[in-house]
């Protein structure tokens, strides 16, 4: 499939098959987290399971990174 198929079809994938996609595309030139990376990852995982209440939701995540980076 040529890059303008794959373009073309996009709009016609499900949300689940874009973020696949996108992800398998993060990873080719992803080396992987590193062991600290993991470690915060996780850290961070037990520390949402511990009081979910506290997770910021993603869209005033995201207006908060454009806001402070003026995007």
């Amino acid at each position: 499939m040529s890059f303008a198929q794959v373009i073309e079809e996009l709009p016609r994938f499900t949300v689940v098959e874009r973020q696949e996609l996108l992800r398998n595309v993060l990873e080719l030139d992803d080396e992987g987290l590193s062991d600290s990376e993991l470690a915060l990852v996780d850290q961070r995982l037990a520390a949402y399971q511990a009081d979910p209440a506290r997770a910021v939701a993603a869209e005033t995540m995201a207006k908060r990174v454009r806001t402070r980076f003026s995007l």
